[in-house]
């Protein structure tokens, strides 16, 4: 991928970082944001020495959500309609991508940036940082599934009272509910939650990627699928180096050192 332009994407220590860079603007979202993106995830879960992607935001912000100003200007209804839909293909994207997704929200996370974040599978966030849903406050309506992920996540009535309201909750407050998994002091956030992330690193990858697959899924499955597809996983997990490198390190007392093999 050539050098983006609203990405800065570094990886190390198998973990992808992908900052959005727009700071003049608390990286609100172009097309070209989106296209750079989806090219970004893709790069990430094709490399092997990746194993979790860290989703974050340059500046004071995480995202918040769509430059208005770049939208203002006489777009056609194709126009219009193929934005949304980029939109709601890197949300897919990142709720299906094969490796874990660790979205870091610094500062505000609003509208698209908050939707992104939902579709990820954690959110860690800064103590002071804000998220929220304002699309209905201006007669919009919301995208990136997340009227499916959030009730998921906070259960039914708080998800009907962050979205018809649209008030904003700070980091404390969205690890309270069970929105953000952890909740970090903003002097300490992008390393704190790097740490998080490459911890994460080092489980085992197909193990990961499994389990994402089978909670992303479990929802719409009966419990006697979801017994089927964790038989098919164990199974498949057994026949793997990793599986036995876990064995064995269970058995010599050390942490294990998994190859994704």
């Amino acid at each position: 991928m050539s050098q983006p332009e609203h990405l800065i994407v570094t990886t190390t220590d198998q973990l992808c970082e992908i900052r959005f860079n727009r700071p003049h603007r608390l990286n609100a979202v172009v097309e070209g944001l989106y296209t750079e993106l989806l090219a970004a995830l893709a790069q990430a879960e094709a490399d092997p020495d990746v194993r979790v992607v860290l989703l974050t935001g340059e500046g004071r912000a995480f995202c918040v959500g769509a430059d208005l100003k770049a939208h203002q200007a006489g777009r056609t209804a194709f126009a219009r309609r193929q934005y949304l839909r980029l939109e709601q293909q890197v949300c897919e994207r990142i709720f299906h991508l094969a490796k874990p997704v660790v979205a870091a929200v610094n500062g505000y996370a609003l509208g698209a940036g908050a939707e992104m974040a939902v579709a990820s599978d954690f959110i860690v966030i800064a103590e002071s940082a804000q998220i929220g849903f304002p699309e209905v406050t201006i007669g919009n309506f919301l995208g990136g599934g997340v009227t499916w992920l959030l009730p998921r996540l906070v259960g039914l009535a708080k998800a009907r009272e962050l979205l018809f309201f649209g008030e904003r909750i700070d980091g404390r407050e969205a690890a309270r509910i069970g929105l953000a998994a952890r909740v970090f002091p903003d002097a300490t956030f992008r390393e704190e939650a790097r740490a998080f992330a490459r911890q994460l690193a080092q489980r085992a990858p197909f193990s990961l990627q499994l389990v994402k697959e089978q909670l992303n899924h479990a929802g719409e499955r009966t419990f006697d699928a979801c017994l089927t597809a964790e038989l098919e996983g164990m199974t498949f997990v057994a026949t793997t180096q990793d599986w036995q490198e876990g064995i064995d390190a269970f058995a010599e007392k050390r942490a294990p050192r998994f190859q994704g093999k």
